[in-house]
């Protein structure tokens, strides 16, 4: 794998949170340790179930405390869990300075930039803060255009047929 990859995963799309998890395996197969921290999505472990058995090569984090996803909580539990969530976000850009690990998986932290958690400017510090030790992989719907010039690859899943 490349040193120090900066890379977005984003789309309207299901299997970007898919997509960031192989990317995790991808990293531990070749031997690396992974710190993987999610966003908005509450703190039900479903889909992240398979990877908690590679615990410690990857270690899954969610410091919300709500069950359902962010966008279902009432206003009051959306202003609490906000919190939580920057509690989070701080302690991705504390993972990034510090090199705890050699990738850092953020999945939806883009969604953050979206509801005005963060900003652009946010991000920027976050991949400065990677340095030439962590590589860095985002998810989310959306992607800044002005993000772009900063991401070494940028990988787009859309949705092109749903009958369910």
């Amino acid at each position: 794998m490349d040193n120090h990859v900066i890379q977005v995963i984003y789309g309207e799309g299901q299997g970007k949170t898919s997509a960031a998890i192989g990317k995790s395996i991808q990293a531990v197969s070749a031997g690396q340790n992974v710190i993987f921290i999610r966003f908005l999505k509450g703190n039900r472990l479903d889909e992240y179930r398979c990877i908690k058995k590679l615990e410690p090569d990857i270690k899954i984090f969610c410091f919300e405390k709500e069950t359902e996803s962010y966008d279902k909580l009432d206003s009051s539990q959306r202003e609490e869990e906000a919190q939580n969530i920057m509690n989070g976000f701080c302690f991705a850009n504390k993972v990034a300075e510090t090199g705890e690990c050699d990738m850092l998986v953020l999945d939806e932290v883009l969604g953050l930039l979206d509801l005005g958690m963060i900003n652009i400017q946010d991000i920027y510090r976050l991949i400065n803060r990677c340095g030439n030790h962590t590589s860095l992989v985002m998810t989310g719907k959306y992607i800044p255009k002005e993000l772009l010039q900063h991401i070494d690859v940028v990988s787009e899943i859309r949705l092109i047929k749903n009958e369910a």
